[in-house]
């Protein structure tokens, strides 16, 4: 009886001190569906590493090479020459302070139209506001080559309608003095919407009980747009700000499309990417046209880190 007793009052302590072991199928099940796993995101991965990870990879080992009259038209291993030769190339460099350049000025005033008729779609709700914000998105669904051939058409000199309507004393938007405008004015038709899109979705996703509480302590229209609104979308001003830097310092498409009609007035190297477009293809010096590229991807990296480090910095945009 004792004996029962003891072994009664030592089961909880061995009970308690009893490891639960887990079972081996659970291990084999996780890696079964681990495999699994891996076979759905494979098509992703082989269309990945095929199509944007084995060409950057093959680019940037022509980069390392150099080809010419001097190396008899054999590629001879010249490390990051080509590297130095990109960020001492004052063609490469001018393009460079062009694309940052038009980005200071550009992106502002994309921001603030972007940003002043999303406030006015999110505040006005009529049944014509659908309509609105397709008729303001539809430049951005324009392929960029089919909206740049547009806009050529728009300032050709010969046929153009400023001509048709001004004769002889049209003003030519391309020209030397004008291109800069002439492109803003392009970029900022087929962008702008895109990003009126952006942050009109973020303002659709803030509570309208902030607004109720704001007019009931009095506040008007335009203390409601500025002090709740667009404090309440900053995370969305921030994405599109990466977006359009990127993309401007990446300015390629317009230019190359309406470089026919512009008289000269865009260059060979008007931006980075003109210039390696054409020593690769004009000039046949595809590794140093790699080398441009990635000395351009370089640029870019930097630039968006500084912003990021920037806002991040300072506690976020717009706080």
């Amino acid at each position: 009886m004792a004996n029962a007793d003891a072994t009664l009052a030592g089961s909880p302590a061995r009970a308690s001190t009893r490891t639960i072991t887990p079972r081996r199928g659970s291990k084999a099940g996780e890696r079964r569906r681990g495999r699994v796993g891996w076979l759905f995101i494979a098509p992703f991965a082989i269309v990945f590493i095929v199509f944007l990870i084995a060409p950057l990879a093959y680019a940037f080992y022509l980069s390392l090479y150099t080809k010419g009259l001097a190396t008899g038209g054999v590629p001879v291993f010249s490390g990051l020459d080509n590297y130095i030769q990109a960020f001492t190339d004052p063609v490469f460099l001018g393009g460079v302070l062009f694309v940052a350049h038009f980005a200071l000025v550009l992106i502002p005033v994309q921001m603030v139209i972007s940003l002043a008729v999303a406030l006015v779609l999110d505040a006005i709700v009529t049944r014509f506001t659908r309509f609105a914000r397709l008729m303001i998105f539809l430049p951005y669904a324009v392929p960029a080559v089919i909206g740049a051939l547009m806009w050529g058409f728009l300032y050709s000199p010969s046929f153009g309608p400023l001509t048709q309507l001004f004769g002889a004393n049209a003003p030519f938007p391309l020209s030397p003095d004008n291109i800069f405008y002439g492109l803003m004015n392009v970029v900022t038709w087929q962008w702008a919407g895109y990003y009126m899109i952006i942050i009109y979705a973020a303002l659709r996703g803030i509570d309208p009980t902030l607004y109720e509480a704001a007019r009931i302590d009095g506040a008007n229209a335009w203390q409601v747009a500025w002090r709740i609104k667009v404090p309440m979308v900053s995370s969305a001003l921030v994405l599109i700000l990466v977006f359009a830097l990127i993309g401007t310092l990446q300015f390629f498409t317009e230019p190359a499309i309406l470089t026919q009609v512009s008289n000269g007035s865009i260059t060979l190297g008007f931006t980075p990417n003109i210039y390696a477009f054409n020593q690769a293809f004009q000039y046949s010096n595809v590794n140093y046209a790699s080398a441009l590229s990635f000395s351009l991807g370089i640029v870019v990296f930097i630039a968006v880190y500084i912003f990021l480090f920037a806002t991040r910095k300072r506690g976020g945009f717009l706080r």
